[in-house]
């Protein structure tokens, strides 16, 4: 075997004598054949991907997309009236020197004056814009696919692994989830198996099929690196090492029961190209947009007005929550369905309808997946308690207010936090809450500026400036203090420090 020559060799330079060379050479194939189990034990643990190659491949398709570009008409070219290039320079009222109605002293060609009602509007023409993927999703023409595929395009083409071509038409797309449900003129089609992306775990093999660079069903292999990899745009992606391209956009990510489990949407990569990232939308997901494009051709989600952060650490142990987990209120719509339910700045959203929070990406996608008009309950913690609050989920289209900035105050004498504090403007409208006068020391180091509103400090709501200071010379000095701040409606909670 090969990895038994340079043993064989190394054994040979060693031998002292024939004795010692017939007994190694008589030991070696038994040696041999003791390791052949397992390497071939190994040999067989690898996947087979053919078979699931055979059975996917037809039904994944290539797209290609155009757009209109418009054309200038070249002055003075083929067709064009000579004049033009003057009046490209000049002007479209200007005549060339000695030219009339009759042309030059009666002679040559005659110009006429130049009219804007005849002349031709701008002209459009059709070039290539992109080339993606997709995959067959029934077996009467829906096809699937990315949004940012498709997006502003003005034709749409579908091929077919058999080379067949089709002119498709978009039934609905969600930019938010970067899905495309597109319809094509076909029946008889063979769809592919959706799978269960929830299902999924680390280290599973997966399969990627598309066009990359425009190189049509092509396969790539790899593993699942992570899931529900948050990139910022509120949805878990599923993280894989597939080779995935420019070009693989829209297509199936195949797990090996021939299933697809994602659509393959986005690379992380500082070249262009692969570099080892590739995330890809779970079908679980997937599928509840393409219900909605079905039946309406586009997403509507539920919302309850609330703006979030994470949960910090520091911030979790101070408030009692133990591990950091939830999603932080900042602020509160005051016409949304939160405020209406009894949500408030400073609350940690633990669960929504019985699904835990872990994290704060989890709260946008589960109010989003509900149905406007649901009845919903949130549970929050507050004051070192968890509460269950009951709302109406609205629908997802309302701007949360913003506030006008306060003016700076008069300079005095901090506390033992390093802040200057004064009573709310009567414009505020609010009987919670001090204003930061003045912000230094330990106050100012961790963040806190004039201007911000103290809401409260660890669990004690602040009503007044009195009570304020009442609160602040009871505090532990040996314990950090947690402070609910509210800047610009959005309400944080800070960690400062007594000295």
């Amino acid at each position: 075997m090969v990895f038994n020559l340079p043993k064989v060799a190394g054994v040979k330079r060693m031998a002292a004598g024939v004795a010692a060379g017939a007994l190694l050479l008589t030991t070696l194939p038994m040696a041999a054949v003791q390791a052949e189990p397992a390497v071939s034990s190994t040999i067989s643990a690898l996947p087979d991907f053919t078979q699931v190659v055979a059975e996917t491949e037809n039904s994944v398709v290539n797209i290609r997309t155009t757009e209109a570009v418009p054309v200038r008409r070249s002055p003075g070219g083929p067709g064009g009236d000579p004049s033009d290039l003057f009046r490209w320079f000049f002007g479209p009222d200007f005549m060339p020197p000695g030219f009339g109605p009759q042309g030059p002293q009666g002679q040559g060609p005659q110009v006429q004056p130049h009219d804007k009602s005849q002349q031709p509007g701008p002209k459009e023409r059709t070039v290539p814009r992109g080339i993606g993927s997709g995959f067959i999703l029934s077996s009467d023409g829906y096809i699937l696919t990315n949004n940012h595929v498709v997006d502003n395009s003005n034709g749409i083409f579908v091929t077919m692994t058999s080379g067949k071509e089709y002119k498709a038409k978009v039934i609905g797309t969600d930019a938010r989830t970067d899905i495309a449900l597109l319809k094509i003129d076909a029946t008889g089609l063979k769809p592919l198996t959706i799978g269960d992306s929830d299902k999924l775990r680390k280290g599973q093999w997966v399969l990627a099929i598309g066009s990359p660079f425009g190189l049509d069903s092509t396969v790539t292999a790899g593993i699942v690196s992570a899931i529900n990899r948050d990139t910022g745009d509120y949805l878990p992606f599923i993280q894989t090492d597939v080779a995935v391209n420019p070009g693989n956009s829209g297509g199936p990510l195949i797990n090996l029961q021939g299933q697809v489990v994602g659509i393959n949407s986005q690379i992380i990569s500082r070249s262009g190209g692969f570099m080892g990232i590739s995330l890809a939308i779970p079908i679980d997901e997937v599928m509840r947009v393409v219900d909605q494009l079905k039946a309406h051709g586009k997403v509507t989600r539920g919302r309850i007005g609330v703006q979030i952060t994470e949960v910090q650490d520091d911030v979790a142990k101070a408030l009692g929550l133990g591990t950091a987990h939830g999603a932080l209120v900042s602020s509160v719509d005051p016409d949304g369905p939160a405020a209406k339910a009894g949500v408030h700045a400073g609350d940690v959203i633990t669960s929504f309808n019985g699904h835990e929070i872990k994290h704060m990406t989890d709260l946008p996608r589960l109010v989003g997946a509900t149905k406007p008009d649901t009845d919903a309950t949130i549970q929050v913690w507050r004051k070192g308690k968890s509460l269950d609050l009951k709302t109406q989920v609205g629908e997802l289209d309302t701007k949360v207010a913003t506030a006008s900035e306060p003016s700076a105050p008069a300079k005095d004498s901090s506390d033992r936090l390093g802040l200057v504090v004064k009573a709310l403007p009567a414009e505020a409208k609010s009987d919670q809450g001090v204003l930061v006068a003045q912000a230094e020391g330990a106050a100012a180091e961790s963040g806190i500026e004039p201007g911000d509103i103290i809401l409260r400090v660890n669990n004690t709501d602040i009503t007044s400036p009195a009570q304020y200071e009442k609160v602040v010379k009871e505090l532990d000095k040996s314990n950090p203090v947690v402070l609910l701040v509210s800047r610009d409606q959005q309400s944080q909670w800070v960690i400062v420090k007594l000295r």
